[in-house]
This record gives C-alpha cells, sequence and structure tokens, in this order.
C-alpha cells in the first residue's frame, strides 16, 4: 500500500490544512513463466489496482469519442483478442481508417507500437485513436471535459491519481495500465510446453515446420515455413521488434514505416504482429486484405512479390532447392494451420479482469 498527501495548503484559520489523501495498491501483476521476466513500467506510472481499474473504464467509455458512440473497446473487442473483424478499421462517424486493427496482446513487452512503429509507448500510443478523425474524432481536451463533468469520474481520479480534477496526462497514464496488464500465456500450446497438455501429430508437425528454415543440415534438407524469423517464438511473444516487407505489393500505396523513418529501404515494411490468439484477429495484414489464414499461408507459399524493394531474404526460401516459392505442401499447409490454432488462448478471451464493467 502507498499512502500519499496531496495539496497541502493554508486554510482560513491560518492553520496548515491537507488536502486529498489517497491511498493507492500496488497492482499484483503476474509474469507468465513461458514470457521474457525483464519487463519495463514506466517510473511515473507504476501499476496500481486504482488505476488499472480506472484505465479498464476509460477503455470502455464512449464519452471519449467525439458523438459519443464509440470506445476503445469498439475496435478492440475482447471476444477477438482485442480487434474487431473488420477489413479495415470503422471510425464513430462511418469512416474506414488505411489500416486493419491490431491485436492488443501483449503490449508490456512492445518496445514500438502500431503498424509503423509511430509510438514509443502506451501513453503516447493511446492519444492517437482518440484524437484521429477518422477514429474516435474529438481532442483528449474536449474528453476530458465530459468526463470532468460526470459524478463516476472525479472520485475514481482520487483514488488513483489523488486529485478529483481530470488531466490529459492522467486519462493517458491509466488507459495504459490497464492495457499493460492485457497478457495473453495460456493457450493449448503453452499447456504443451508446461506439460500441461498435449497435441496432435499434425499440430506438433505444423510447430515444426513454423520454427524451421527449409535448407540442407549435415548432409539432410531441412523443411520448414521460416515462420519464426519474423514471428518469434522462443522468447514466447510470435512477434518481433523489427518490421518487414514481406513481400506483398510491388509498390507501396501505404509506406509503413517509411513513412515514420522517411527512409526509402523502411518503405513497405510493417510491424510482424503477435501470433498469439490469431485464429480469432481475422482479416490479416496491415490492410487486412486476407480473410483467412489459409490465404494468408497461400501468399508465403505461391504469391510472394518476390521483385519487391527490400523484401526480408526469409520469405525468399524455399523448400525445393533453387526453387523460387516457399512450396510446402497441401498438408504441410495444413499442418501450419493446425499449430497456429493452437495459440488461441480461451481464458484470455473472456476474462473479466479485461471485460466492458458497464456491461456486467
Amino acid at each position: 500500500m502507498a499512502s500519499l498527501l496531496v495539496g497541502c495548503g493554508n486554510g482560513n484559520n491560518g492553520e496548515e490544512e491537507v488536502q486529498n489523501p489517497y491511498t493507492t495498491t500496488p497492482y499484483a501483476l503476474v509474469l507468465p513463466a513461458g514470457l521474457p521476466q525483464n519487463v519495463t513500467v514506466p517510473t511515473d506510472n507504476a501499476l496500481t489496482v486504482e488505476g488499472v481499474e480506472l484505465g479498464r473504464k476509460l477503455f470502455y467509455e464512449v464519452r471519449l469519442s467525439g458523438n459519443g458512440t464509440q470506445s476503445c473497446g469498439s475496435c478492440h473487442q475482447q471476444s477477438r483478442a482485442f480487434t474487431d473483424g473488420q477489413v479495415r478499421a470503422l471510425g464513430a462517424e462511418g469512416q474506414r481508417h488505411g489500416r486493419n486493427t491490431m491485436s492488443l496482446v501483449n503490449l508490456l513487452w512492445e518496445k514500438t507500437l502500431t503498424w509503423d512503429g509511430a509510438a514509443t509507448s502506451l501513453e503516447q500510443q493511446a492519444r492517437t485513436p482518440i484524437e484521429n478523425p477518422v477514429e474516435m474524432h474529438q481532442l483528449l481536451a474536449d474528453g476530458v471535459r465530459k468526463l470532468q463533468q460526470t459524478d463516476l469520474y472525479p472520485p475514481l481520479f482520487q483514488q488513483a491519481f489523488g486529485s478529483s480534477t481530470i488531466t490529459e496526462t492522467n486519462v493517458l497514464k491509466a488507459l495504459s495500465q490497464f492495457e499493460r496488464t492485457l497478457i495473453s500465456a495460456n493457450s493449448r500450446y503453452d499447456k504443451y510446453l508446461r506439460r500441461e497438455g498435449t497435441l496432435t501429430p499434425t499440430e506438433r508437425a505444423g510447430a515444426a515446420l513454423f520454427n524451421n528454415h527449409p535448407g540442407e543440415v549435415s548432409g539432410l534438407f531441412i523443411r520448414g515455413g521460416t515462420c519464426h524469423h519474423c514471428h518469434i517464438s522462443e522468447n514466447g511473444l510470435f512477434s518481433s521488434p523489427e518490421f518487414f516487407n514481406n513481400g506483398l505489393d510491388l509498390t507501396f500505396s501505404d509506406p509503413g514505416r517509411g513513412g515514420i523513418t522517411r527512409l526509402p529501404a523502411d518503405r513497405g515494411k510493417f510491424k510482424a504482429p503477435s501470433l498469439r490468439n490469431i485464429a480469432q484477429t481475422a482479416p490479416y495484414m496491415h490492410d487486412g486484405r486476407f480473410q483467412t489464414l489459409e490465404s494468408v499461408l497461400d501468399h508465403y507459399n505461391e504469391h510472394v512479390q518476390v521483385a519487391s524493394s527490400g523484401i526480408d531474404p526469409n520469405v525468399l526460401l524455399s523448400n525445393t532447392p533453387n526453387g523460387t516459392k516457399l512450396d510446402l505442401t497441401v498438408q504441410e499447409k495444413a499442418q501450419l494451420l493446425a499449430f497456429l490454432k493452437t495459440l488461441t488462448d480461451s481464458t484470455f478471451l473472456t476474462d473479466k479482469r479485461f471485460s466492458d464493467p458497464f456491461r456486467q
């Protein structure tokens, strides 16, 4: 427990008085054994029970949108692993975003956020969808005024931050605290690694393909899907801090990472999102062009644009010596698909700690 006294001053009788005493409770963040244990939480935004619960309410609060119809949770739906099922996100006023909604999973470990890495902290990122004209379309300052006028929020901000005067900074801090608790590590694959469950032979074969690069090893040709290069499985996150051109296009209507760095070499590169709960997050890619996981596998297997400038060399590997395509068999694609489905964490999709508090 942390007790804080805020706002000391002199009263009318000349005696010193203390205003706004508050106590916060540290949030017991449990790091699953299968995920990295080295995490960094901003020193000025430590997780507290009060801050996380406030952030949860704000995540589902429609007053943060200009017309009062949309919350963060509108595009980040828990049952879809915090995506929305749309090809490209649909804003509060019916406008289409240029990109597909990313899953919010294991953000505690992410160093860059969004498809192009424009944000380097959750506190920074949380403002963008609120103020973006094609998303929630409201200045955060206007949202703060709306929250201040309620009976609900001033006492909650008092409990979490020691002041009933709501600020933009504290709204962003609370949202970030909640998002850092969105941890998924209880899929069938996790249970298999913990020896709490089994996988079928097909699923195990898919896991091997996922983690293998095709090529000759000690005189034997090893078949593989080279998936773990961009979706790192060794640390349990199935994502990457890097950005990749995965051969989708020859020209880039969306510059991706290049739009942030302004480097020609980064054009057409995008973040490799986590594959956790991937079976729940269709459509796929930054522009939602693939409706199914089968279509994603078909792309990597047969339709990579090999002449795309800056393409990642790992998507050019082949299971046929000197081949020009990945050349997985129909059976191998089925094995990979079966493995990807083992990454679904049903507890994450239904955990009441993450659900809409206004609908319980």
